[in-house]
């Protein structure tokens, strides 16, 4: 958990932040609905893959989600279905699943209806993810700026 595609949402929204100037409007965080990896970097194959683009991904660490998470964001965004409902159940209350939201939900690129998970697959797989992430991060920040 919390070591493949949250940190490269992450890294992805953080640049495109940084490359219109709203960084400091916005607080991001990832994190998993499964505590696997807690404390753990993030993949390396994910790290090399957003170097490539120009994302740092070194300074992040994985956690789990906490309860408290839903109070502190705004938006709450789930990589897949499963992770989706995982968070409506750690969610504390109706008022707040709904800052709940597939990431798909906010991509173009209808050729998949979740964001893939690279941990088991090569080096496309990784390019793969940051691809959907930068076309639904981009949109999911016009959403909501």
């Amino acid at each position: 958990g919390n070591i493949c595609r949250s940190p490269s949402a992450q890294g992805v929204f953080e640049k495109l932040l940084d490359a219109k100037g709203l960084s400091a409007q916005f607080k991001v965080d990832s994190a998993g609905t499964h505590s696997y990896h807690i404390g753990h970097l993030p993949d390396p194959r994910s790290i090399v893959a957003a170097s490539k683009r120009g994302i740092d991904l070194s300074r992040q660490r994985a956690r789990k989600v906490e309860s408290r998470d839903f109070v502190r964001f705004d938006w709450i965004i789930a990589m897949d279905n499963d992770n989706y409902h995982d968070l409506l159940r750690i969610c504390p209350n109706t008022v707040h699943s709904k800052k709940v939201h597939k990431m798909m939900d906010f991509t173009v690129n209808r050729h998949h209806t979740e964001v893939p998970d690279p941990y088991y697959g090569g080096t496309a797989g990784f390019e793969l993810v940051l691809d959907i992430l930068t076309d639904a991060c981009h949109n999911l920040l016009l959403k909501i700026s």
